[in-house]
């Protein structure tokens, strides 16, 4: 499902003095983007911009979405947009053959051969969104904490990295793990999976989308009463909770599901028109049954 991003102020008839919005070629977009989350910020194992495309076609339109799918292209072509930018990109490994498929896992260049098929240039802005100012106020946001800092800094930059450090805001006052828990299945709509004490009170929390990977040793030796991650493997969360550590595990995508609003919003102030953005709706990929009392 594509959802049309409505700003009333874009479209506001202001006569000759109104903003006119210049059309940008792929290369540009990327570029703009690239300057909000530099390519030198990501880890090295990853792929930052342009995976797919010709950098000198104009923009006609942008789809923007978490993952970059078969699908995904295919909506992103109905809507009339000619451009894909997701969180996660469109592969890591060198490809060995594209033939056409109805997943990469019938063949992993199955997604490269739909977009050049299709004319949709693929380009996405991983880790380096991961530890960007954006990433940083976007779950301790939602879930209102207060942001006080990172907990694994960027060499290269300090004030960027990994894991949100957070705290209670005044007019919480005492907030409980079991208060916490239920903010979160508020906020995402869905029930994390939580470990600890319900009746613990926090705070210092965490937050980190994706894998919490080596942030949950990092939060035991900073004193952290709760993780909130997108996903920690079962032995490392049960060796972490029994060193007192509570986590909230909302599901990796949960987690990083509001990623496409704010790359949205990064596409919209690289100057691509407000009404040729698009937001696909991937939250439907999986989903849970319905509990029953026995």
């Amino acid at each position: 499902m594509a959802i049309i991003i409505e700003d009333a102020l874009a479209k506001r008839n202001s006569g000759t003095l109104s903003k006119q919005d210049v059309p940008l070629t792929v290369g540009a977009l990327e570029q703009a983007l690239l300057g909000m989350y530099p390519a030198e910020d990501a880890e090295t194992w990853d792929r930052t911009g342009i995976t797919v495309g010709d950098p000198a076609e104009l923009v006609k339109g942008v789809a923007v979405a978490l993952d970059p799918t078969i699908e995904a292209v295919a909506a992103a072509r109905k809507a009339g947009a000619n451009v894909l930018v997701t969180h996660h990109p469109a592969f890591l490994e060198p490809i060995a053959s594209f033939r056409p498929a109805n997943s990469v896992a019938q063949n992993p260049g199955a997604l490269v051969w739909a977009a050049i098929s299709q004319g949709v240039a693929l380009m996405n802005y991983h880790t380096a969104l991961d530890v960007s100012a954006d990433a940083q106020n976007m779950l301790p946001g939602m879930l209102s904490l207060r942001f006080e800092g990172v907990l694994e800094p960027l060499a290269s930059s300090p004030a960027k990295g990994y894991g949100q450090v957070c705290s209670v805001t005044n007019s919480d006052g005492a907030l409980s793990l079991a208060q916490l828990a239920a903010r979160c299945t508020s906020v995402f709509g869905r029930q994390p999976r939580v470990w600890g004490d319900f009746g613990r009170n926090l705070a210092h929390i965490v937050t980190t989308t994706g894998s919490a990977g080596t942030i949950g040793r990092r939060c035991l030796e900073a004193q952290i009463d709760c993780l909130v991650a997108g996903e920690v493997k079962y032995h490392e969360a049960l060796a972490l909770s029994e060193a007192g550590l509570c986590i909230i595990e909302l599901g990796h995508d949960v987690s990083e599901l509001p990623f496409a609003a704010v790359l949205a919003a990064a596409v919209r102030r690289a100057g691509v028109p407000e009404e040729t953005i698009k937001v696909l709706d991937q939250s439907d990929n999986w989903t849970l049954p319905e509990s029953r009392r026995i």
